[in-house]
């Protein structure tokens, strides 16, 4: 619901949006720890949200701009992104069409949106959790998001943007530490959209004050994340491609993994994953489609001279049908199958992340998921 404050000369013109999104629906997980689970779950497509939005052209062709948003469980109406009160973006800044855009304070790093032009778990929310990859390695469903963080993005040229961050540590002794760097080149023209990525965190998860905050997704010495991808739509069809490549070093905790410690005590030198997802959606009228994304999923584990190669196949689908411009109901499935490769630890064993109601006793894992969403 647009609010707009205009007056006389001498007076800019404002404008506040108050807008929200709900999720909810009746999940079935096949294999919890051996058991099958049936969950009423909020915010699977995308976290259900509630925020405020506004501008203040201030003359000259510059425009104040910020944005808070909440994130909270519709079964339990408690706040979500561990219990803040804006934990999804809170920031501020400056906007221009001529200079492009900066802002400041906690926000999506660059590399969410080169994900967002093509993973079916992206920005396009085209199947939410169901196809997140595996453990979020790369953070395509926003299992983190970046606090002290000061981001630039330019204007837009012959289709061309080009976004670059710097998350601040906030330690008198630690400048390096729990800091985080990344730029995205993107390309949208036409029917294509594209985009390539790099980010780069020294000791995430180190503290409760840096960049990325205790508890988040990976804690490790430092951590690199690579992504390309591609999307392309065509009258009722839209495809896409997303390779992503992530490497923690010295990696000692992923929030989605139990138990990451080695039977024989070795600590972890690193952890890298490859993901290749490819993924269509078919409209079959403007208001009824489906998705389906495929995704596998190569890591490479080492401690000293062990070393694992464990792989996942996933398979997400998603069939929505819109009831209103505002409302939609759903159907979703995604199976999960892991190639093991015995580490002893959570890494052998299936878990569709967000999604299910927790890790699989063995290799295979299904959710299935009835929902309605609505925006306002």
């Amino acid at each position: 619901m647009p609010v707009v404050l205009s007056s006389g000369a001498g007076w800019a013109q404002s404008s506040v949006t108050l807008y929200g999104f709900l999720d909810e629906g009746l999940n079935f997980t096949s294999n919890v720890h051996g058991n099958s689970a049936l969950t009423l779950s909020s915010g699977n497509i995308a976290g259900s949200r509630f925020g405020i939005k506004g501008s203040e052209d201030v003359g000259s062709g510059y425009r104040v701009i910020f944005q808070l948003e909440n994130g909270f469980d519709l079964n339990s109406g408690m706040l979500a992104q561990r219990s803040r009160m804006f934990g999804r973006q809170a920031f501020v800044g400056v906007q221009s069409d001529r200079y492009g855009q900066i802002t400041f304070g906690r926000q999506y790093d660059p590399s969410v949106d080169a994900l967002g032009a093509a993973s079916l778990t992206g920005t396009l929310k085209w199947a939410g959790d169901i196809a997140t990859h595996p453990f979020d390695n790369d953070n395509a469903d926003w299992s983190f998001r970046v606090n002290n963080a000061v981001k630039y993005v330019t204007p837009s040229y012959r289709g061309l943007t080009a976004e670059a961050m710097y998350a601040f540590a906030n330690e008198a002794e630690g400048f390096a530490r729990n800091r985080l760097w990344g730029a995205t080149l993107n390309y949208h023209a036409g029917n294509v959209t594209a985009a390539v990525s790099y980010l780069k965190m020294n000791m995430p998860g180190a503290s409760t004050s840096g960049a990325i905050s205790t508890g988040e997704l990976f804690a490790g010495a430092s951590q690199q994340n690579i992504v390309t991808s591609f999307n392309y739509r065509f009258t009722n069809v839209a495809v896409g491609a997303v390779w992503s490549h992530v490497e923690v070093s010295e990696p000692t905790s992923n929030v989605w993994v139990e138990n990451s410690k080695l039977p024989s005590g070795r600590s972890w030198d690193s952890w890298k994953f490859n993901n290749v997802e490819i993924n269509a959606q078919y409209y079959f009228t403007a208001r009824f489609w489906l998705s389906a994304a495929y995704t596998f999923t190569i890591a490479h584990l080492s401690a000293g001279n062990e070393s694992y190669v464990p792989k996942w196949h996933q398979l997400g689908l998603m069939l929505d049908y819109d009831i209103s411009k505002r409302t939609s109901i759903y159907a979703q499935a995604a199976f999960q199958h892991v190639v093991s490769a015995h580490t002893g630890t959570s890494f052998d064993n299936a878990r569709i992340v967000d999604a299910s109601s927790g890790p699989a006793s063995g290799v295979n894992q299904a959710v299935y998921r009835l929902g309605i969403m609505h925006t306002f």
